[in-house]
Order: C-alpha cells, then sequence, then structure tokens
C-alpha cells in the first residue's frame, strides 16, 4: 500500500493539472470517504465535497470546461460527490458549466447538487416570487437533473419569502432538503432565528480552525434542532494559507494522518460531529485530491484539536 505522502508525489510528477487522469488517483487512494449522515433524512454523503466559488468560478467564467471537468472528476473519482454551488458564482457560469460537463460525462446522477437561491436585493431588499421561481428553475435546467439534492437561500435573502417557495418544491418532490446560507458575521444572528423558527434540512456557513466562531452557538443548535451544516471557507479563503507559507506539517499530524497542511484544516473542521460536509472551492484536480485525503483516515480527537487550535493561534498573523 503506497503512502499518502508518495500518492501525492506520483500525481505531482503525472504531469500538469489538466493532464491528471482522475481515475489513476482513484485507483491509488487508500480508503473510502469517511461519511456523514443528514440528520432529516438519514442520507449518508462524503464529508469533503468540492465548492465552485473563488477560483473554480474563474475556470467557469472564462468557459474553461476542459478545467473544470478535471476537477469534477477528481471529486467523483476521487469518492466525493457534493458539489457546492450558486447561480451568483460567476453569474451563473459555476453551475452553467459544471451542470453541463457533468451531463456530458455521465457523472450528474453521481453528484450531490447543492445549489442557491436569491434574488432579493442587495442589502437585504425583498424578493420577488416570480423571480425566485424562475431563478429555480434556471437551476435544474442548468444541472439537467429531475431531483435537485439540496436548494438553499443564499446569504440569509429574504428567508421569509424565499424559503416557502423552496418547502414548496420540496413537497411536490423536486428538492429533498433545503436551507439557509451565510458566511457574513453581521448575519449570524439572523441566522440563528432562523435555525430555531423554521424547519431546515441543512445550514450553510463558515468554520475553521482560526475561525471558530460557530462553535459557539450555530453548530451546537444544529445538533439540537437536527440541521445538517455544509462548511464553507475551511482555509478561510485564503488567509491559513498566508499564515503557514513557507512551513512544514508539524509532526504530529501524523497522528491523525494528516500529510498535508490542506488535510490539516480540513481534519479539525470534520472533527467536529455537528459537520456533514466541507465544500472547499478548487481550481486544480490535484488539490481536489489532496483536499479528500482531509476525509480519509482518522480525525483528530479533542485533545488533539486542542493542540491545532493552540499551534495556528500562535502562527503569525496573515
Amino acid at each position: 500500500m503506497i503512502s499518502r505522502r508518495e500518492w501525492l508525489r506520483l500525481t505531482s510528477a503525472a504531469g500538469a493539472a489538466l493532464s491528471i487522469d482522475p481515475g489513476l488517483l482513484r485507483r491509488l487512494g487508500e480508503r473510502d470517504l469517511i461519511t456523514r449522515s443528514i440528520p432529516s433524512s438519514g442520507q449518508e454523503v462524503p464529508i469533503i465535497g468540492l465548492g465552485s466559488s473563488a477560483t473554480f468560478a474563474s475556470l467557469a467564467q472564462d468557459g474553461d470546461a476542459e478545467a473544470v471537468r478535471a476537477v469534477l472528476r477528481a471529486l467523483v473519482d476521487g469518492g466525493g460527490r457534493v458539489f457546492d454551488t450558486a447561480p451568483g458564482y460567476a453569474g451563473g457560469a459555476s453551475e452553467d458549466v459544471a451542470g453541463r460537463v457533468a451531463q456530458e460525462d455521465g457523472i450528474a446522477q453521481e453528484v450531490f447538487w447543492a445549489t442557491k437561491l436569491n434574488v432579493a436585493g442587495r442589502g437585504g431588499g425583498s424578493a420577488d416570487p416570480d423571480q425566485a421561481r424562475a431563478q429555480v428553475e434556471a437551476s435544474f435546467d442548468r444541472i439537467g437533473k429531475e431531483v435537485i439534492e439540496l436548494i438553499q437561500v443564499h446569504n440569509m435573502g429574504d428567508p421569509a419569502v424565499q424559503l416557502p417557495i423552496l418547502r414548496e418544491y420540496k413537497e411536490d418532490g423536486r428538492v429533498r432538503h433545503i436551507g439557509i446560507t451565510t458566511t457574513f458575521e453581521g448575519q449570524y444572528d439572523e441566522l440563528v432565528a432562523v435555525m430555531r423558527n423554521e424547519p431546515l434540512d441543512f445550514i450553510g456557513t463558515d468554520y475553521a480552525v482560526d475561525n471558530r466562531h460557530a462553535e459557539e452557538t450555530i453548530l451546537p443548535l444544529a445538533q439540537e434542532r437536527g440541521i445538517g451544516v455544509l462548511v464553507y471557507a475551511p482555509f478561510g479563503r485564503t488567509r491559513l494559507w498566508q499564515r503557514v507559507e513557507g512551513m512544514e506539517v508539524p509532526e504530529w499530524a501524523a497522528d491523525f494522518e494528516a500529510e498535508s497542511w490542506a488535510q490539516f484544516f480540513l481534519k479539525f473542521v470534520a472533527a467536529h460531529p455537528a459537520v456533514t460536509a466541507i465544500t472547499p472551492a478548487t481550481s486544480r484536480p490535484e488539490h481536489m485530491v489532496d483536499n479528500l485525503g482531509g476525509g480519509r483516515g482518522r480525525l483528530p480527537d479533542e485533545e488533539e484539536r486542542r493542540r491545532m487550535v493552540e499551534f495556528v493561534d500562535n502562527l503569525p498573523s496573515a
């Protein structure tokens, strides 16, 4: 059995990002991905997925279907399924290009599609119901599936109007799970209020080893209410990469089988029992493969997580 470090060395030597064969990466994999159960439905999903904002959105906006294809294939061939997107990413290009590529490659049915809805105006304006329904229908057209696994109200966009619309789709059997998201600090209190008062299958929010606000109320409340959690920005977007630039992963991280910084950061998040799946965005298939390693093997226990927090908190600020 080849080591994870050797696996990454071999895949890096395989060539440039677009020439990597994701099927080869799967054959080199050592263990199945950890899965978590969605509280409301019992459906199992792999804990590491893929997000389509940031660099992935740039690929889609440029129309680089082959690059998008390489990342999606690395996700699916590596055992992942959860793909988080939104009509607001790259003006709909992320959802559109990914949906087209997945249909062309015959993997659309394998993917757990998590998209979003928000036609509310900037700064918390009201949402037009007809526009909201039109946006949902556009997502169905782009993704090409009769049933979408998850649609969430994006960034707390007028939940009084948009959540009932999603609930209609769920009752009609066209959407399996619904929820609401935010990664903005000023919206956390509103998110908590919706979690307390609305029947939700999921929330999506930011959480990282150096961004632990969600541990205070949001994650415990999700456990209490039986709400699944998608985690965004587990690398602090680029913040954590800047803080560890030029540094080696500490030797003691091998105790929980983290052999890269990506795996170190992802395993911290994955170890929280409220977390259902983590969807870091990437535009490179070799990074997708590395990320998937964060969902294999042993996760850190509470004492190890405290050590990880202390280590990161003592790093220089980005």
